[in-house]
């Protein structure tokens, strides 16, 4: 694919994608220099529509003039016909089976006979036919990437919110890329629950193997967050598989500027050989449900990549519920590894001691500034506790009442989309989900149930925190 091959003996790739206006052509050549330049060795562009598709043809144009030769991959959804536009242009194009033919997920129940659920298979066929025929003419790779949270109705009524679900989205399309021989494919299942995303990943490539098929896996943990939380929940996730030997490109999805994405995923890459030293070792020191990590690293952002990535695994595996980090040196205070063992606990699924943020990284798609947002929900929440905190010492009879109260809002779980994409069902794992609906226009949902519709942003947060608390009481 374009310089680089994926897969096989050649390195794991690292790779990025950019937050700009696909059709803002200056901003995306140099955001995708900055990905490039911090070491990043693909770049992904959303192309929602065929003028953004198009426009990949200057974007690609301008980086080779400036001597940057990486591959450029377009990510489409809902519109088959820009999947064949871009792939003229591109070196790879991600579609998503969850929305490439079907309609986007409603969270209906839909019934089928065997004949007419093989005829919706027949529509994927026919969509896909041209497309893989012009990806032959102009050798374009193709990502197969399959979203927990875009699961189809179809695939939704019939297989139900499973693995086996996700896995058989992905597979309806490989077996007719496997049937046309075209094999320039990388497949990717990703969830923003990491034991979602590593169980399915692990089904994917036992069944793939009972079809002999060997593909390229990218992986990744999607809406990740930001921040520490975010590393480390990439670092169970992603790196849970990496030190199985599973994945040839990965990508660290973090609500923060995407060259910042870089520098972390190649952490990841470069302590696999250590990681799995270590999770042997961890492994080996299991004992009243405990693992014992002992643990050196040159920097505090290493040291909890390096915890993350040796027991994620064995934590997601539920081998053992309990962490215990130790260092011999002075870096970290007992505290802070205290911290870090329930941050990675947390990340696993395990055990939940402060609230969590469903965060994506934002794309051409995001119609509102995710970062700011995101710090101003933190706040506000925080702010909420404080509050909270300060009731009980006001009113010494209320304690109780005040402290489920605040327990409630250690547990929650707050999904923050930039857009409908994956927002609504990656949110089904959430409490409560912010999602971009439109320019400065913003939907409060419920689990999978939007509530209140096109609020404008100005007035979303306190919307939010007023749901928030209406539901408390």
């Amino acid at each position: 694919m374009g310089n680089i091959g994926i897969g096989g003996n050649n390195p794991i790739r690292i790779q990025s994608m950019a937050t700009t206006d696909t059709n803002d052509t200056a901003a995306s050549v140099a955001q995708a220099k900055r990905i490039i330049d911090a070491g990043g060795e693909l770049v992904r562009f959303t192309t929602q529509g065929t003028r953004e598709a198009e426009n990949m043809k200057n974007i690609s144009a301008q980086l080779k003039a400036d001597g940057y030769t990486q591959p450029l991959v377009a990510d489409v959804h809902f519109t088959a016909h820009t999947a064949d536009i871009a792939a003229q242009y591109c070196e790879k194009v991600r579609i998503n089976p969850g929305n490439y033919v079907d309609p986007g997920r409603t969270f209906k129940h839909l019934e089928y006979t065997d004949e007419e659920y093989a005829g919706e298979l027949q529509k994927i066929e026919k969509k896909l036919l041209p497309f893989i025929q012009i990806c032959k003419e102009h050798h374009t790779a193709v990502r197969i990437g399959v979203n927990h949270g875009s699961l189809s109705d179809r695939i939704m009524s019939r297989y139900g919110d499973t693995p086996e679900g996700i896995v058989e989205s992905c597979m309806e399309f490989l077996r007719i890329f496997k049937r046309e021989n075209f094999n320039d494919i990388v497949i990717s299942i990703k969830a923003s629950n990491t034991v979602v995303m590593v169980t399915t990943v692990r089904l994917l490539v036992a069944t793939m193997d009972k079809e002999d098929m060997h593909y390229p896996l990218h992986l990744g943990v999607t809406e990740a967050g930001e921040g520490e939380d975010g590393r480390i929940k990439s670092a169970v996730g992603i790196g849970a598989l990496l030190t199985e030997g599973i994945g040839d490109t990965i990508r660290v999805s973090l609500s923060e500027e995407p060259e910042y994405e870089i520098p972390v995923a190649r952490k990841l890459v470069d302590m696999i050989p250590e990681c799995c030293r270590l999770r042997e070792e961890a492994e080996a020191s299991i004992k009243d449900d405990t693992i014992t990590l002992a643990l050196e690293a040159p920097d505090w952002e290493t040291f909890q990549l390096k915890a993350a990535m040796a027991v994620g695994a064995l934590l997601i595996d539920r081998k053992a519920t309990k962490l215990v980090i130790t260092s011999s040196t002075s870096q970290a205070s007992q505290a802070s590894l205290t911290s870090l063992s329930d941050a990675i606990l947390q990340a696993a699924r395990i055990k939940f001691t402060k609230t969590e943020y469903i965060s994506c990284p934002g794309c051409g798609r995001t119609l509102y500034n995710l970062q700011e947002t995101i710090a101003r929900i933190k706040a506000a929440i925080q702010q909420e506790q404080c509050e909270l905190a300060r009731i009980a010492e006001r009113e010494p009879s209320r304690l109780e009442e005040v402290q489920a109260a605040i327990n409630d809002l250690v547990g929650l779980k707050i999904g923050i989309m930039g857009c409908i994409v994956n927002g609504p069902g990656e949110m089904a794992d959430a409490d409560y989900g912010y999602v971009g609906a439109g320019r400065g226009k913003i939907s409060l949902y419920k689990q999978k149930t939007c509530v209140e519709k096109n609020i404008p942003e100005e007035e979303a947060v306190e919307k939010l925190l007023e749901l928030i608390r209406s539901d408390r009481k």
